[in-house]
């Protein structure tokens, strides 16, 4: 029996924030965050805009889900990430 193809996406998910990942390393940071639902409203808005963005925290956040958590996009994008950070009130 074949799965559907959107069940098949559902083992594979990526972590909301990241802990260490090497795969993110020289990404720029665009903000930081103190809680994880906040960080990742602003990662997915971003995804939305087409700016590879993701959250990443040097370690485990609490049970909570606070910590420092950084939004962090690549080096080429980093301009227009900030562009839509920075004008959160437009």
């Amino acid at each position: 029996m074949r799965l559907p193809r959107f069940l098949k996406s559902l083992g594979a998910k990526e972590p909301a924030v990241a802990v260490d990942d090497p795969r993110l390393e020289g990404w720029e940071t665009v903000s930081t965050f103190e809680e994880r639902k906040t960080a990742v409203a602003w990662r997915d808005r971003l995804r939305e805009l087409g700016i590879d963005a993701s959250c990443v925290a040097e370690r485990s956040l609490d049970q909570f889900g606070r910590g420092d958590i950084y939004l962090v996009v690549p080096p080429d994008q980093w301009s227009r990430a900030n562009e839509v950070v920075e004008n959160l009130d437009d």
